[in-house]
Protein backbone atom coordinates (compact mmCIF):
# COMPACT_ATOMS: atom_id res chain seq x y z
CA UNK A 1 0.00 0.00 0.00
CA UNK A 2 1.76 3.13 -0.92
CA UNK A 3 0.12 6.59 0.89
CA UNK A 4 1.66 9.31 -0.36
CA UNK A 5 0.85 12.92 1.65
CA UNK A 6 1.16 15.81 -0.68
CA UNK A 7 2.87 18.59 1.30
CA UNK A 8 4.22 21.72 -0.21
CA UNK A 9 7.78 22.93 0.09
CA UNK A 10 7.67 26.21 1.77
CA UNK A 11 10.67 28.33 2.53
CA UNK A 12 10.96 29.66 6.47
CA UNK A 13 10.86 32.93 5.01
CA UNK A 14 7.83 32.47 3.42
CA UNK A 15 6.30 30.52 6.38
CA UNK A 16 7.12 33.29 8.64
CA UNK A 17 5.51 35.86 6.08
CA UNK A 18 1.94 33.77 6.19
CA UNK A 19 2.52 33.85 9.95
CA UNK A 20 2.77 37.45 10.40
CA UNK A 21 -0.21 37.96 8.57
CA UNK A 22 -1.62 35.58 10.19
CA UNK A 23 -1.32 37.81 13.60
CA UNK A 24 -2.57 40.63 11.51
CA UNK A 25 -5.50 39.02 10.77
CA UNK A 26 -6.29 37.34 14.27
CA UNK A 27 -5.27 40.71 16.09
CA UNK A 28 -8.17 42.75 13.95
CA UNK A 29 -10.51 39.55 14.34
CA UNK A 30 -9.46 40.04 18.11
CA UNK A 31 -10.47 43.57 18.21
CA UNK A 32 -13.47 43.65 16.52
CA UNK A 33 -14.71 40.20 18.66
CA UNK A 34 -14.18 41.96 21.85
CA UNK A 35 -15.86 45.27 20.80
CA UNK A 36 -18.42 43.24 20.12
CA UNK A 37 -18.95 41.71 23.22
CA UNK A 38 -17.77 44.91 25.84
CA UNK A 39 -20.91 46.94 25.68
CA UNK A 40 -19.54 50.43 25.41
CA UNK A 41 -16.57 49.48 23.37
CA UNK A 42 -16.83 50.58 19.25
CA UNK A 43 -14.90 48.91 16.22
CA UNK A 44 -15.36 49.58 12.86
CA UNK A 45 -16.56 47.02 10.59
CA UNK A 46 -13.86 48.07 7.93
CA UNK A 47 -11.37 46.07 10.52
CA UNK A 48 -13.39 43.05 10.08
CA UNK A 49 -13.29 43.26 6.12
CA UNK A 50 -9.66 44.05 6.26
CA UNK A 51 -8.67 40.65 7.96
CA UNK A 52 -11.18 39.32 5.92
CA UNK A 53 -9.64 40.18 2.58
CA UNK A 54 -6.12 39.55 3.88
CA UNK A 55 -7.29 35.86 4.88
CA UNK A 56 -8.73 35.70 1.43
CA UNK A 57 -6.08 36.83 -0.50
CA UNK A 58 -3.20 35.01 1.88
CA UNK A 59 -5.13 31.77 1.53
CA UNK A 60 -3.83 30.60 -1.45
CA UNK A 61 -0.12 31.32 0.06
CA UNK A 62 -0.56 29.02 3.03
CA UNK A 63 -2.08 26.07 0.80
CA UNK A 64 -0.60 22.69 1.49
CA UNK A 65 0.76 23.83 4.74
CA UNK A 66 -0.48 23.73 8.70
CA UNK A 67 -1.46 27.45 8.24
CA UNK A 68 -4.23 27.29 5.53
CA UNK A 69 -6.32 25.83 8.22
CA UNK A 70 -5.82 29.20 9.93
CA UNK A 71 -6.88 30.91 6.88
CA UNK A 72 -9.63 29.01 6.55
CA UNK A 73 -10.93 29.02 10.51
CA UNK A 74 -10.65 32.68 10.38
CA UNK A 75 -12.97 32.78 6.64
CA UNK A 76 -15.42 30.51 8.26
CA UNK A 77 -15.77 32.35 11.45
CA UNK A 78 -16.58 35.76 9.64
CA UNK A 79 -18.99 34.31 7.24
CA UNK A 80 -20.67 32.07 10.05
CA UNK A 81 -20.74 35.25 12.74
CA UNK A 82 -22.50 37.26 10.18
CA UNK A 83 -24.95 34.94 8.61
CA UNK A 84 -25.97 34.27 12.19
CA UNK A 85 -26.25 38.33 12.95
CA UNK A 86 -28.63 38.54 9.88
CA UNK A 87 -30.51 35.70 10.81
CA UNK A 88 -30.99 36.71 14.09
CA UNK A 89 -31.58 40.90 12.76
CA UNK A 90 -35.26 40.78 13.44
CA UNK A 91 -35.61 39.88 16.62
CA UNK A 92 -33.76 43.32 17.21
CA UNK A 93 -36.98 44.45 15.47
CA UNK A 94 -39.71 42.01 17.28
CA UNK A 95 -38.01 41.93 20.87
CA UNK A 96 -35.15 43.90 22.30
CA UNK A 97 -34.28 41.79 25.02
CA UNK A 98 -33.72 38.66 22.36
CA UNK A 99 -32.19 40.21 19.75
CA UNK A 100 -29.73 41.03 22.41
CA UNK A 101 -29.17 37.94 23.79
CA UNK A 102 -28.72 36.28 20.41
CA UNK A 103 -26.13 39.25 19.46
CA UNK A 104 -24.08 38.48 22.77
CA UNK A 105 -24.21 34.70 22.21
CA UNK A 106 -22.88 34.89 18.72
CA UNK A 107 -20.05 38.07 19.72
CA UNK A 108 -19.07 35.14 22.62
CA UNK A 109 -18.72 32.37 20.03
CA UNK A 110 -17.07 34.68 17.72
CA UNK A 111 -14.60 35.77 20.48
CA UNK A 112 -14.33 32.11 21.32
CA UNK A 113 -13.07 30.95 17.54
CA UNK A 114 -10.55 34.21 17.43
CA UNK A 115 -9.06 33.27 20.81
CA UNK A 116 -8.45 29.06 19.81
CA UNK A 117 -7.16 29.67 16.86
CA UNK A 118 -4.54 32.23 18.62
CA UNK A 119 -3.21 29.98 20.48
CA UNK A 120 -3.30 26.91 17.85
CA UNK A 121 -1.33 29.27 15.88
CA UNK A 122 0.97 30.18 18.65
CA UNK A 123 1.74 26.46 19.06
CA UNK A 124 2.44 26.29 15.44
CA UNK A 125 -0.67 23.86 14.79
CA UNK A 126 -3.11 23.53 12.59
CA UNK A 127 -6.62 24.33 13.54
CA UNK A 128 -9.46 21.41 13.31
CA UNK A 129 -13.03 22.56 12.92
Amino acid sequence: MNDVVDVKTVDSAAMESLKTWGWVSYLLHLIVAVAAVVPTAQASIVLLLIALVIDLVKRSDAQGTWQQSHFSWRIRSVIWAGVLYVITAPLWFLFVVPGWIAWTLISVWFLYRIVRGMLAMNKDQAING
